[in-house]
């Protein structure tokens, strides 16, 4: 069994996106009772917690990413005491609860940044970027902005641009200021003492910048580009040395953990957009004392093939030494797995392997809300388009609204997300695969899944063991998961095409319970379509 303070090594965590989770109170957007309402579904799907996007007080021009108030719920999504109650039920059920940190930046509505505004003089002055204009007037560099335009804006007030690698509306706290870093751990520390049980980092690589304020090259020509914008962004155009993964970061995240080894059996998550991803997961994860878990965009992005993937595993080994990842395919801010990497497959049959593959890796799982029922992205029309990001891009890129429609519980009204209108349209694709429309069905996406998270509880290497690549072939991936109790060998077909290998170890016994089939003759191996094999290995 898992040790009850390393709870999330191995953990599969579940995102909860709470403006499309479950309105309880009919106003079409989700809120913090609705999330309690269905936290027993939550448990049922054999995940060890929950992270729930940020319901902090809020202006909400990036959806609760721009926050006022760090120490509060927004009323949109309910109270504090509603928060309690919450983390009391969750808590009843045996789920952690982790909740969003955005500390790399506020909202301009932030008493903070009101008061930094003011002149250069007021005792916040220093809390965030300011710098001076060029003499001919334009930004101090040619940083720029990921929702696009320059990551510059000019205040009036003190006659200076501040920094913003988002909204304008999202000013960059000045980490190189020890109270402001002092004050964000402190709000930290308010809601460990509330009871939460981790922190999931928003843009955890981001906190510092160069305090030269030197341009950051252009990539050159034929180079890769980040994976953490879309590529008709000019952002991507850039190497990011400067403005972001700065070396004065490592310092604060120990300063991070200490705090978080005050409160026993917590844990962070941190997200990473960088240049080179999996060395930042490596360098912010290892040696024990800085993040407990990260994630980068590896899994995020378009490529998914099985060289892919062992691509991405070789890489991460080489960099890691005892780092530990948390691997995703889905969240809040990319198009939905589904339709990113099973646009071509099967819509029922490939969410099962991909899933299944995800949950055997080494390192936890982050399973994004509705990615157990296999919905695809939804199609929201230009003029129901919420999100600013995709406002700036459209046509190209159309947002991330896709993936944030309310969550399908029922085939009927709204999909028994709310009695009225809610803030995103229902996909009305997602009515099929919805929540009662799945659970009778014993071979549904959502009661696969339930059953490979169960089998996976009962597989200790599948949680807390190495693992090692093995050659099965260009079309398949394998790899053995090891421990001290057992070898387990696994082995996914992510194609529409029968595959056959041959198995240099010799096996055991194949296991069942995981809900796949497979035909093995001595050391051949036969995978349907998207079919994956487990079996004790000697």
């Amino acid at each position: 069994m898992q040790d009850k303070l390393t709870w999330w090594r191995g953990g599969v965590i579940y995102q909860i996106y709470p403006r499309s989770f479950l309105d309880s109170r009919g106003d079409g957007i989700g809120d913090l009772k609705g999330i309690t309402a269905k936290l027993d579904y939550v448990a049922s799907l054999n995940v060890d917690g929950v992270w729930l996007s940020p319901f902090f007080t809020s202006p909400m021009l990036d959806f609760g990413y721009d926050v006022s108030d760090y120490r509060d719920v927004d009323p949109m999504f309910g109270t504090l005491d509603d928060f309690k109650a919450l983390l009391e039920k969750a808590h009843s059920l045996g789920l952690k609860v982790m909740i969003d940190q955005v500390i790399s930046h506020t909202s301009e509505q932030h008493a903070w940044f009101k008061e930094s505004r003011q002149n250069r003089t007021n005792p916040k002055a220093d809390w965030f970027v300011w710098a001076d204009p060029k003499p001919d007037g334009t930004p101090p560099n040619n940083w720029l902005s990921i929702f696009g335009g320059p990551a510059w804006t000019f205040d009036s007030r003190r006659q200076q641009y501040y920094l913003h690698n988002f909204l304008t509306s999202q000013p960059d706290v000045n980490f190189h200021n020890p109270e402001a870093r002092q004050a964000q751990l402190d709000n930290m520390r308010f809601w460990l003492d509330l009871g939460v049980d981790g922190f999931r980092l928003d843009t955890v690589n981001f906190y510092f910048h160069d305090a030269e304020l030197r341009d950051n090259p252009p990539v050159p020509k034929g180079e890769s580009k980040t994976l953490g914008a879309p590529e008709a962004n000019p952002y991507t155009w850039q190497r990011h040395v400067y403005d972001i993964s700065r070396p004065e970061n490592v310092s604060f995240l120990k300063d991070l953990r200490a705090l978080m080894d005050e409160y026993p059996g917590t844990t962070t998550v941190g997200e990473i957009g960088d240049d080179n991803p999996l060395e930042r997961m490596a360098e912010y994860t290892a040696g024990g004392d800085k993040l407990h878990m990260a994630y980068t965009f590896d899994l995020l992005n378009k490529p998914r093939s099985a060289s892919y993937l062992r691509h991405v595993i070789e890489r991460f080994q080489h960099l890691a030494g005892d780092a530990w990842p948390c691997w995703a395919t889905s969240n809040h801010d990319v198009e939905r797995s589904a339709s990113r990497w099973g646009a071509e497959e099967d819509p029922i049959a490939y969410p099962n392997v991909m899933l299944a593959m995800l949950f055997s890796l080494r390192g936890s799982v982050c399973l994004y809300q509705g990615e157990e029922l296999g919905l695809p992205e939804a199609d929201v029309p230009f003029e129901r388009i919420q999100d600013p990001y995709g406002k700036v891009l459209w046509p190209e890129f159309k947002g991330r609204d896709g993936c944030r429609t309310p969550m399908p519980w029922t085939d009927g009204i709204q999909a028994g997300f709310s009695p009225v209108e809610p803030w995103l349209p229902v996909e009305s694709r997602h009515l099929d695969l919805s929540v009662s429309r799945q659970q009778e069905n014993p071979d549904s996406t959502l009661n696969r899944v339930r059953r490979m998270l169960a089998f996976r509880q009962t597989h200790s290497a599948l949680f807390d063991g190495d693992l090692n690549l093995v050659d099965v072939g260009e079309e398949l991936l394998g790899f053995i998961r090891q421990n001290d109790q057992e070898k387990v060998l696994c082995v996914f077909n992510l194609t529409g095409n029968e595959q056959q290998t041959t198995l240099s170890a010799d096996v055991i016994r194949d296991l069942d319970e995981h809900g796949f089939n497979t035909a093995r003759e001595g050391n051949v191996l036969t995978l349907p379509a998207y079919q994956a094999a487990f079996m004790h290995i000697a």
